[in-house]
């Protein structure tokens, strides 16, 4: 095994997991601009996150920089992506096929960080038997049979909330392995199964919190 498979096995402390892919945004800029160079130092200032926390976080992958010069940006750029599996495919469903969802079919950008959305299930006749963006949508009770069909692991939730809990028991009865929710539910899952919350929801309270605090 290479130094590089052994390392992308580890398991990261999930606060330096979410801290690489903006190190990555950045240094990709960098990149476009023709710049062969980058410090911990010069990545803080831009990302506003302490020098020494982002070499130890780069410390977790295969890269080391040189002294006084720094990391050399094109092979921190693949290491990156390769380390956050940007590099590789991973098929996924969409579960509702309502504004969230039909937005998320629409949006290319995720095949550049290697998902690949390859169906999307709904139970609304209006929407069944279409294809939204050239991606075909199903009814959710061929869930089984089309995961057989196109191999995908990954189910993205955008359900009502009511409908949250049990549309994410048929994913996983489905073949499901992950779930990237978008619900503000917390669904359960059992323990073998990946979960993911995203919820925009969230951080608009958070956000209205913070601004709400600014005015008083």
């Amino acid at each position: 095994m290479s130094d590089l498979e052994s390392k992308s096995n580890i398991k990261l402390p999930e606060p330096s997991l979410r801290r690489l892919p903006w190190y990555l945004a950045y240094v990709k800029l960098l990149k476009d601009r023709g710049e062969e160079y980058v410090s911990s130092t010069q990545i803080a200032k831009e990302i506003n996150v302490d020098a020494s926390q982002i070499a130890k976080d780069l410390s977790f992958i295969n890269i080391s920089g040189k002294t006084r010069v720094g990391y050399e940006v094109n092979s921190l750029v693949d290491v990156l992506e390769n380390f956050l599996g940007f590099t590789a495919v991973h098929k996924a469903f969409i579960f509702g096929v309502g504004s969230l969802g039909a937005a998320l079919l629409q949006d290319s950008g995720l095949s550049q960080y290697g998902l690949k959305v390859v169906a999307g299930f709904d139970v609304r006749s209006d929407i069944i038997g279409k294809e939204v963006n050239g991606i075909p949508v199903f009814h959710i009770s061929e869930l089984s049979r089309k995961q057989k069909e196109y191999g995908a692991q990954i189910g993205i939730l955008t359900v009502p909330v009511d409908k949250a809990q049990s549309t994410t028991e048929m994913m996983i009865d489905g073949g499901m392995k992950a779930v990237w929710n978008f619900t503000p539910y917390r669904i359960r899952v059992p323990k073998n199964i990946v979960i993911q919350n995203t919820s925009i929801y969230a951080h608009l309270a958070v956000m209205f919190n913070r601004l709400n605090s600014l005015k008083k």
